[in-house]
C-alpha cells in the first residue's frame, strides 16, 4: 500500500465513522458498518486505530484539525471583540456542516475528561480575550470571558444540530448577549457602560464609519472610559 492510498483509506474510515455519528448523534455505531461504508475489511480498521475507542479519538482529532484549518483561512479583523464574533460564527458554521465530527468533539461528555485536541481552539480563543482584556474592553477576566464564549457557543451549536435546523437569529442573539455580558455593554447607565456600547457597536459595524474612522472612534471612546466621571 502506497503512502497516498494509506492516507486515503484512513480518511475514508474517519469520514465513514463521522457520517454514521451524524446520522444518529449520541447513538452507538457499528465498526462493521463503518468498514462496509469505507470499502475495507475489519482488520484494516484495527490496523489503523487498534480499537473502537481509538477510532473515536481519531475522529475527534481529525475534526479539530478540520476546524482549525477552517479558522486559519479567516484573517483577524484587528479588533478582538469583532474576532470573537467571527470565531463564534465560524464555530457554528463548522458544527452545522460537520455534525458527526462536532458531536464527538463537543457533545460527548465524560466527567473529568476533555479531548486533548480541544485545548487547541480554546487557546486561540483565550489569546483573543487576553488581547481584549489588555485593551480594557472586558469587565471580567480573560479566562472568564473565554469560558463564557465557549460554553454558550457550544450550546447554541449543539441545539441547532439536535433540531437539525439552522437558527441564525438565535445564534446572533446569544452571541451578542454574551459579548454584552463580558464587555459590560448592558451597563448603559454610566459613562463606562455607554462607552463600551459605542465601542462594540462600532466594532460590529466598521462599514458604517469606514476602517480608519472606526479605529479613531474606538480610540476616542477608550479615552472617554478613562476620563474620571463627575460625581456631581
Amino acid at each position: 500500500m502506497t503512502e497516498t492510498s494509506h492516507s486515503d483509506t484512513r480518511t475514508r474510515l474517519l469520514n465513514s465513522a463521522a457520517d454514521m455519528i451524524a446520522a444518529d448523534p449520541g447513538e452507538d455505531f457499528s465498526l462493521r458498518a463503518v468498514c462496509e461504508a469505507a470499502g475495507v475489511k475489519m482488520p484494516t480498521l484495527y490496523h489503523f486505530f487498534g480499537s473502537k475507542q481509538g477510532l473515536i479519538e481519531a475522529v475527534i482529532e481529525r475534526g479539530f484539525d478540520m476546524y482549525l484549518e477552517a479558522k486559519a483561512s479567516t484573517e483577524s479583523s484587528g479588533d478582538p471583540i469583532q474576532d470573537i464574533r467571527g470565531g463564534w460564527d465560524a464555530h457554528v458554521a463548522f458544527g452545522l456542516e460537520n455534525p458527526g465530527f462536532y458531536t464527538l468533539m463537543y457533545g460527548k461528555v465524560r466527567p473529568g475528561y476533555s479531548p486533548a485536541a480541544q485545548s487547541r481552539p480554546s487557546e486561540i480563543l483565550r489569546s483573543i480575550t487576553r488581547q481584549a482584556h489588555k485593551q480594557g474592553r472586558l469587565v471580567v477576566t480573560a479566562e472568564q470571558a473565554a469560558a463564557h464564549v465557549l460554553v454558550t457557543n457550544i450550546g447554541v451549536t449543539l441545539r441547532q444540530i439536535v433540531v437539525n435546523e439552522e437558527d441564525r437569529q438565535l445564534s446572533i442573539a446569544v452571541r451578542e448577549g454574551v459579548i454584552a455580558a463580558i464587555t459590560g455593554g448592558t451597563a448603559s447607565g454610566d459613562q463606562r457602560g455607554s462607552a463600551n456600547i459605542l465601542i462594540e457597536e462600532a466594532a460590529a459595524h466598521p462599514e458604517a464609519l469606514g476602517p480608519t474612522e472606526t479605529r479613531l472612534f474606538i480610540e476616542w471612546a477608550e479615552r472617554l472610559k478613562r476620563t474620571p466621571q463627575n460625581p456631581g
